[in-house]
């Protein structure tokens, strides 16, 4: 089996393929937690952990953050979609098997500007799941980079309907 190509999470009587998401949370240490995604099922594992997944082509924002006595230590927020079977992905820590990666930035400060565009696109009326992968793209190039990222706006929102409508 070719690299990043594990064996899919299959769920339900159906079995069908669905990626699925360790959610952790333990009081000022540790916190993992999804910011944005339609949720298809959740499991609880323990009294700090749980597990959510997705369908195939489902958009959602994982965020990672992680803490010691002195302060912040990791903080990462990832925007992914459910990959569907036989199609590529990248292997990520918590996410099984893995996702297609839209947008990946670390360091509190740069997560927090992601936060606040996924804030602005629910200001612009629309679902951040539901917004142009190539927003996401483009927020993370444009931090990457030390720029602010263009809004998402409802007439950008119309553009990738009518793109998605199309097959493209």
């Amino acid at each position: 089996m070719p690299l990043g190509r594990l064996p899919p999470v299959r769920t339900g009587r159906t079995g069908s393929v669905r990626t699925e998401v360790e959610l952790i949370w333990i009081e000022k240490r540790l916190e993992h937690w999804i910011r944005f995604g339609r949720i298809a099922a959740e499991r609880i594992a323990t009294r700090r952990t749980r597990f959510v997944s997705f369908r195939p082509g489902a958009m959602f924002a994982f965020v990672r953050w992680s803490a010691n006595d002195f302060g912040t230590i990791h903080s990462r927020i990832d925007i992914l979609r459910a990959p569907g079977e036989g199609e590529g992905y990248t292997t990520l820590p918590f996410v099984q098997p893995g996702g297609e990666i839209h947008l990946s930035v670390e360091g509190w400060p740069r997560v927090a500007q992601v936060l606040a565009a996924i804030d602005a696109v629910e200001r612009a009326g629309v679902d951040p799941c539901d917004a142009a992968p190539d927003h996401w793209r483009h927020v993370g190039n444009r931090i990457a980079s030390g720029e602010v990222p263009r809004p998402y706006s409802a007439e950008r929102h119309r553009a990738w309907l009518k793109r998605k409508a199309l097959g493209q």
